[in-house]
């Protein structure tokens, strides 16, 4: 009996502090700290930002992963450079600006016809009255406070000296020196596109040689351990295998994140997304020698490259600028005339309040007699921007023959080492077989096998920037011979 009653005693006790425990709880009765309450709410804001950011990155990881590659040759990768360039619009609206200039240039020997309308207001006067036989008194200057005019006014040049012409010559060897600035953007971009393309291709290669090493090494880490299984070799070996294991897995990690590096600047360039990956369809070989000589070369070189004529255009144009500037010593000759349409037509005698109308016309004649220097000036500075332009020309040719002669025994040279390269990797291949093979025989260190290993990836990645120096080598000269 007494124990059922302390069992009820403590039933109702437990009963009355959950009613307490719920009053607490109640709305408007629970009462938590601000600074707690804030700070549970900023770690709630973190909490999600973090969320939301992690499942943006494995989106949009996966929709890379989803995405078709896209299979693209050089020559699909030049031309869709050349249409997504903004290097290359903004010279092609250079050049138009140029041809717009020209056109400006053209109409500075065309008449021009304004309209011009004036209002003045002035102060009242006294009226200029005289008599008249008939007794009826005449004004012949009214108090006219309001005054209106209108014109028609022509001003047509009909001799500048040469200056106009000059300018003309002048605007328009600038435009065509533009027009092979648009041409020499273009060829800087094959440039840039073909550098990146074959960057993109040395470096799937490159992932190719490191992925088969990868292989090798972990092949070899597994024949390691089963020969430490069975007490052929020590300890130390395993973990020299391992070792070269890690560091052929690092060299691959490295390699991969250049190659998406270079698939990036490709896509860049061509104008596409940067997380598309690109495949290109032409494979990494060297191309034929070039059999040219180099005067023929050379001479080719100069009558193709953009960068010449551009030179050549703006020294042109400069010679016509100190024309244009020895002109302003000769006289210039315009016509000029107009129709006034004004309320009083102060040309008319006696003034009157009406509208009245009167034209004119006439030969307008100046001819500098001293100006202070400033045409020989301006002739002397025109002279000098034509002997800067022609240095320039100079140096362009000596800087032209060096290139052609640089990039032409690179690609000469391209056989000779590709021979070497593949000879390299032959022999390299030859001695881990041999190595290999001792090692197994137990006559060999594991040293040795890992040496050996090292040495043919080593080959194996000269071979491959051979073949890519090779194919650079070739884009070089083709933009040095401005092809």
């Amino acid at each position: 009996m007494t124990v059922k009653t302390t069992k009820a005693n403590s039933a109702t006790q437990d009963t009355k502090a959950a009613k307490a425990a719920q009053a607490v709880r109640a709305p408007g009765l629970l009462r938590t700290p601000p600074s707690a309450a804030r700070s549970n709410g900023v770690a709630f804001a973190i909490f999600v930002s973090f969320v939301v950011v992690r499942l943006c990155i494995l989106a949009s990881t996966a929709a890379a992963q989803d995405r078709i590659p896209l299979r693209l040759s050089l020559d699909d990768a030049r031309m869709r450079a050349v249409a997504a360039s903004h290097r290359l619009a903004e010279a092609r609206a250079r050049a138009a600006a140029a041809d717009e200039a020209v056109a400006i240039r053209e109409a500075a020997d065309r008449p021009i016809v304004a309209f011009l309308g004036s209002y003045t207001r002035t102060n009242h006067v006294l009226e200029f009255v005289v008599p008249t036989p008939g007794g009826v008194p005449r004004v012949l200057y009214p108090d006219v406070p309001d005054k209106y005019a209108t014109r028609l006014d022509l001003q047509w040049p009909i001799y500048s000296g040469g200056r106009t012409d000059a300018l003309e010559r002048a605007a328009r060897a600038e435009a065509s020196a533009a027009a092979a600035d648009v041409a020499t953007a273009q060829a800087d971009l094959r440039l840039e596109v073909t550098r990146a393309f074959w960057a993109l291709v040395t470096a799937r290669a490159t992932v190719g040689v490191l992925a088969q090493s990868l292989t090798r090494a972990e092949a070899n880490v597994g024949d390691v351990r089963e020969r430490f299984k069975a007490g052929l070799i020590p300890p130390n070996e395993i973990a020299s295998a391992e070792a070269q294991q890690a560091r052929q897995r690092v060299l691959l990690i490295e390699a991969r994140n250049q190659r998406e590096i270079a698939s990036a600047e490709l896509a860049r360039l061509i104008g596409v997304d940067l997380l598309q990956p690109i495949e290109s369809v032409e494979l990494l070989e060297a191309p034929p020698a070039a059999s040219s000589p180099l005067a023929g070369l050379l001479a080719g070189a100069r009558g193709m490259r953009n960068e010449r004529r551009s030179l050549e255009q703006r020294i042109e144009a400069a010679e016509f600028q100190r024309a244009a500037a020895d002109a302003g010593r000769r006289p210039t000759i315009a016509v000029t005339g107009g129709v006034d349409y004004a309320r009083p037509n102060l040309r008319i005698f006696p003034v009157a309040r009406r509208w009245d109308d009167s034209w004119d016309a006439g030969i307008a004649v100046r001819w500098p007699l001293w100006d202070g220097d400033r045409v020989r000036t301006e002739a002397a500075q025109a002279g000098r921007l034509v002997d800067a332009a022609r240095q320039r020309l100079a140096e362009f040719d000596s800087v032209l023959a060096l290139e052609v002669q640089q990039r032409l025994l690179e690609l000469e040279s391209g056989p000779s080492a590709v021979a070497a390269a593949d000879e390299g990797v032959r022999a390299a291949a030859e001695a881990r077989r041999v190595v290999t093979e001792r090692y197994r025989a137990g006559v060999a260190a594991q040293t040795e096998v890992l040496d050996a290993d090292l040495a043919l990836l080593q080959a194996e990645l000269d071979r491959t920037r051979t073949f890519a120096s090779i194919r650079l080598a070739e884009a070089r000269l083709d933009r040095a011979l401005g092809r």
